[in-house]
């Protein structure tokens, strides 16, 4: 079963706020999906200039070898290193994209201004939450899975099919390189001395250890903003494109947390 494509680079087609014009924002996308899941992003976000590559092992590139987090953070590093010679450049991942924006930003100084990371997982999956997480690995090529997901994650119903068939394409061997990775814990070292600026986010029905993983960002990188989502799951870029999308502006072009956003409760 082929893998979607969708083109990357997604020059503004309007003329936006002031700075829009000298500003790249890099879209990363999840373990599960492709670029082709940062469409409404695109839509909303006409007058900014926007790419979308697919990560190693995904998409259009689904017959290449996903090594570790650090090569794709490295890949991601070569696509946005000839934009940063004359543009601010941020980079916004969900989920595994999140993980990798962050890698990116500490393995590189100095190269992107600012990361959004929601759904982190920093802290890894452990107990039966992981457990549960690598039994999958044994139904990955099995149809019925990915529709299940889709359902499971709430993607719209329109969607659901270029779903099915991004995770079908998605090589098992190369999960099962990168789910012991990310299950087992991966903050990325050096992003206190990387010059980004953070915003870190989760939505408030996210899974546990992408909630949990905030209140880890705030202790350990505390010039970080940490938000949740009120009422938003995992891929809540779908869920609510809107605020989603909003949120990038306001980070991207303000270097503010939108206020439809909220603090970690205390204790959290």
């Amino acid at each position: 079963m082929s893998a979607p494509a969708y083109p990357v680079h997604h020059p503004a087609t309007r003329t936006g706020a002031p700075g829009a014009d000298r500003t790249s924002v890099v879209l990363l996308h999840g373990g599960n999906v492709a670029s082709w899941m940062w469409e409404p992003q695109v839509e909303h976000l006409d007058d900014l200039d926007l790419w979308t590559p697919d990560l190693p092992g995904y998409g259009s590139r689904a017959a290449e070898d996903l090594v570790s987090i650090d090569a794709v953070a490295d890949d991601v590093a070569a696509l946005v290193a000839p934009l940063a010679t004359s543009r601010e450049v941020h980079v916004v991942g969900l989920s595994f994209g999140g993980i990798v924006a962050l890698r990116v930003a500490a393995r590189h100084p100095g190269l992107v201004a600012s990361v959004i990371a929601s759904g982190a997982v920093v802290d890894g999956v452990p107990g039966l939450a992981g457990a549960f997480g690598r039994a999958q690995l044994r139904v990955w090529d099995r149809p019925w899975y990915w529709r299940a997901q889709a359902r499971a994650m709430g993607i719209p119903a329109d969607a659901r099919d270029v779903f099915v068939r991004s995770g079908l394409a998605i090589r098992r061997d190369n999960q099962e390189r990168l789910v012991p990775e990310v299950y087992g814990g991966c903050w990325p070292d050096g992003i206190a001395g990387s010059g980004a600026r953070v915003l870190a986010v989760a939505g408030g029905r996210d899974v546990r250890p992408a909630r949990r993983a905030l209140a880890t960002i705030e202790r350990r990188l505390p010039d970080a903003v940490v938000r949740l989502a009120p009422g938003m799951h995992h891929q809540w870029s779908a869920e609510d494109p809107d605020l989603f999308s909003a949120m990038i502006r306001s980070w991207v072009l303000d270097g503010v947390a939108h206020p439809g956003l909220v603090p970690l409760p205390p204790g959290a």
